[in-house]
């Protein structure tokens, strides 16, 4: 376990906190935009955690890049697509993208190309939970809740208390055979 219900409230405060830091006084251009899955609740409590603070509604979108993966072909013939849902204005936004984990980078700049096709950001940031390395593009984190060095063969779990009835970040290391 990397951390668990205790470390994982006091991470997403200070992330929120983070956030407001870098614009204290012009939270009516800032969005939280969460990737599905897990980037969705993370990025709702993130806008709740900030509205307690600023006393100002943040809005939340979804976005849903099934369509714009660059490895749609290796999904599946008929990949489930979940939808994206972004009931505000794109175009000034300072939008912060927010995922559960940041890997090679791909799922990234799938979520970047897809906002952009609504409209043109005055800027995007990302904040993800955990960032454990091992890039193939040129993408870096703007907030980042945990950086854990792993192996390509790890794997890092992001559970939350909506998807999975609690919240805990593992990392998993799979058996060798013999």
């Amino acid at each position: 376990m990397i951390m668990g219900f205790a470390d994982f409230q006091e991470t997403l405060e200070k992330l929120a906190a983070r956030i407001l830091e870098q614009d204290p006084q012009n939270h009516a251009q800032l969005a939280l935009v969460g990737i599905r899955k897990r980037g969705v609740p993370l990025a709702r409590r993130l806008a709740r955690l900030i509205e307690k603070v600023s006393g100002s509604k943040i809005p939340v979108g979804v976005l849903d890049i099934t369509l714009y993966r660059d490895d749609l072909t290796d999904i599946a013939a008929q990949p489930i697509v979940r939808g994206t849902t972004l009931d505000f204005e794109v175009n000034g936004k300072r939008i912060v993208l927010v995922d559960d984990v940041l890997y090679s980078g791909r799922t990234v700049r799938a979520a970047i190309t897809e906002l952009i096709d609504f409209g043109r950001p005055e800027c995007i940031e990302l904040l993800v939970m955990v960032d454990r390395g091992w890039r193939e593009l040129p993408i870096e984190a703007n907030y980042v809740g945990v950086t854990v060095k792993t192996s390509r063969t790890q794997r890092v779990d992001v559970l939350l208390e909506e998807e999975d009835g609690h919240d805990q970040i593992c990392l998993t290391t799979p058996k060798t055979k013999p």
